[in-house]
């Protein structure tokens, strides 16, 4: 149950602006913050973990701000939500080894050897950069920037920049991580 909770959460969450944007034209910020709420449970039964629990609260407290004052910024504020928690996820394994990119590393090569950690910890200490840059623009997103845009940044140009940064790690694993 877990597992498909996972998944269908992972799904929810890449899905989420596309659903968002397009029900913004047609409904009243209300009627989609359940929506969000349906995405905050599916957290909640995908990983019981703190992280996910915290912002599974999050994003529950912004589907009741959005249900309450029927605004859109709420719901275009969930994007924040998941960048903080993935850079309190990746910042916190920084202070308690391993990191979270040594344990997806070793996934692949369970015989990762020590050397390769300084290596990971550049890289987990890159994601968290990323994750405050992606959050920042996020942010801007949808206190600045019109529902398409907000949409177009949130839905697609930061899966693919997520995309190049775990392309990039991949590839150069190899060369520094031995």
């Amino acid at each position: 149950m877990a597992r498909a909770a996972a998944a269908l959460a992972w799904l929810a969450t890449l899905l989420y602006p596309l659903a968002i944007w397009l029900g913004l034209a047609r409904f009243e910020p209300r009627n989609l913050a359940l929506i969000l709420l349906v995405v905050a449970l599916l957290r909640v039964f995908a990983s019981p973990q703190p992280a996910w629990l915290l912002a599974a609260g999050a994003a529950a407290l912004l589907s009741l701000l959005a249900w309450l004052g029927n605004a859109g910024l709420p719901l275009k504020l969930y994007p924040v939500v998941v960048n903080t928690v993935m850079l309190a996820l990746f910042g916190w394994s920084l202070r308690h080894p391993p990191t979270v990119i040594e344990r997806i590393a070793r996934l692949r090569h369970p015989d990762l050897p020590g050397q390769a950690r300084p290596w990971l910890v550049k890289v987990t200490r890159a994601w968290c950069l990323f994750f405050v840059g992606n959050g920042a623009v996020a942010l801007w997103t949808a206190l600045a920037g019109s529902d398409a845009a907000w949409a177009l940044y949130n839905g697609a140009i930061a899966y693919v920049l997520m995309g190049m940064m775990f392309l990039g790690e991949w590839w150069l694993r190899p060369k520094h991580a031995r």
